[in-house]
């Protein structure tokens, strides 16, 4: 029986189809479904529509349900169409009369609207610590491989010297920039929806500001309908964070793949950590940066993903929303997984010493040459056409000192400034305080 089922069974083709994967995806939000309802039903007590004593015996149930979620003991029947209906199921046949109370005042749009913006400050809380272990390695590369020179390049043509330090230190610094946007979703996500029921608020008396500071919401969608309107919107500007971060990744790891290649051989990993051809006994692939750039890749399509499963819906719940999930949810995993599994590789990355040596990168040095000669009181443009001359007929002979001095340059990193801009945004997403408060309702 679903909780919105009058006297008419539904025919089992369309029931399996509207429900789709939806049971095993709420599998994931199911803790969070409790915490709203801890939420809901103490404001509920507030206001009359629950007793002090049905409160405490729900509190205790939900709590207990909360339980077996974490162990791993919860599970959503086939009878049963979510897991709000799920959880409601439980408290009825466990506790009776008071836990068909617990949906006055709310309907399943909020209740899933609030277990996502739940769900969703959870997982970017996991995304941004990933994200800053790997920050914190790529500034430890940068520092440790300062001096050590790299090739620039420009359409992929030799042009100017580089260093692994300017080279790891760029990707750290990236990441700053996308942690940025993730702020941004962090702050998407934690308004409360809960309240605005089906999308059109309640005659109930409700407290929504006591909901909202007990769910450790920093505001709430005041506008019940644009709380609805929100689903969607919330999902692709979480996307849109990820697929920053993501990029990130897929840049990095296609640069890696070029850097092991043999012609460039500029780094490389231990044996156990590439991959072999099944013919060829010479090879050491790069499989894991290969997978992270297409899982990345992946990952950037998302925004668009949701973006047309949610164009030109009108104002309102639509069952639409619900696909959002199975496009959203796993990504989320997926950039998880690839932001460990970049940590750990570079935490085994070897450099190779000595790389600009080789006469093939001598023309590297061309521009340092022509700032010598500018420097010397040659007018830019005369000493460019100087030592392009000598390129030409061959007599070019390099300066391979290279003495860049300004910020974040290869002889002055600024890595400094940009961990400081790193613990900046940090600071901002406040993830204690929401942490303190879900910990004081599940006390």
């Amino acid at each position: 029986m679903k909780i919105w089922q009058k006297n008419i069974e539904v025919n089992k083709d369309i029931e399996t189809f509207t429900v789709g994967r939806d049971r095993e995806l709420d599998l994931e939000m199911a803790a969070f479904d409790v915490l709203g309802s801890l939420a809901h039903v103490e404001m509920l007590e507030s206001i009359g529509l629950l007793t002090a004593e049905e409160l405490l015996i729900v509190q205790k149930e939900l709590k207990h349900i909360y339980a077996e979620i974490e162990a791993g003991d919860f599970k959503i029947e086939n009878t049963v169409e979510d897991v709000h209906s799920q959880v409601e199921w439980l408290l009825t046949q466990r506790i009776g009369e008071a836990g068909k109370k617990i949906h006055s005042g709310r309907s399943r749009n909020d209740q899933v609207l609030v277990d996502l913006k739940l769900f969703f400050r959870n997982r970017i809380e996991e995304m941004v610590h990933h994200t800053s272990v790997l920050f914190k390695q790529l500034i430890s590369l940068s520092n440790a491989h300062k001096d050590k020179l790299l090739p620039g390049y420009t359409h992929l043509q030799i042009a100017m010297p580089s260093s692994f330090g300017l080279w790891f230190g760029a990707y750290a610094e990236s990441l700053v920039d996308d942690l940025e946007l993730m702020l941004a979703a962090w702050k998407v996500c934690n308004k409360n929806p809960l309240g605005s029921a089906a999308g059109y608020g309640s005659s109930f008396p409700l407290n929504r500001t006591m909901t909202t500071n007990l769910l450790g919401f920093e505001s709430m969608n005041y506008n019940v309908v644009y709380a609805q309107m929100g689903r969607g919107k919330t999902e692709r500007v979480l996307a849109q964070a990820m697929s920053s971060v993501a990029a990130s990744l897929a840049k990095l790891s296609m640069d890696i793949c070029l850097f092991i290649n043999q012609n460039f051989g500029f780094i490389s990993f231990p044996d156990e950590l590439t991959t072999g051809s099944s013919i060829m006994p010479h090879k050491k692939n790069p499989d894991v940066f290969e997978l992270i750039r297409s899982r990345c890749n992946k990952i950037q399509a998302l925004p668009n993903e949701i973006a047309m499963m949610t164009t030109n819906l009108p104002s309102g719940y639509h069952r639409d929303l619900q696909l959002l999930k199975e496009n959203l949810f796993p990504a989320i995993t997926s950039l998880n997984e690839c932001l460990e599994i970049a940590t750990y590789m570079l935490q085994n990355i070897r450099i190779k010493q000595d790389i600009l040596k080789d006469k093939k990168y001598a023309y590297l040095f061309s521009v340092e040459v022509v700032n010598e000669l500018a420097l010397k009181g040659v007018p830019f443009r005369e000493a460019y056409k100087i030592v392009g001359e000598t390129i030409e007929n061959g007599t070019f002979v390099p300066s391979t000192s290279v003495n860049h001095t300004h910020e974040g340059s290869i002889g002055n990193l600024y890595n400094q400034a940009i961990e400081e801009m790193m613990n900046k945004v940090l600071s901002q997403f406040k993830f204690e305080q929401t942490r303190a408060a879900i910990q004081k309702l599940l006390a």
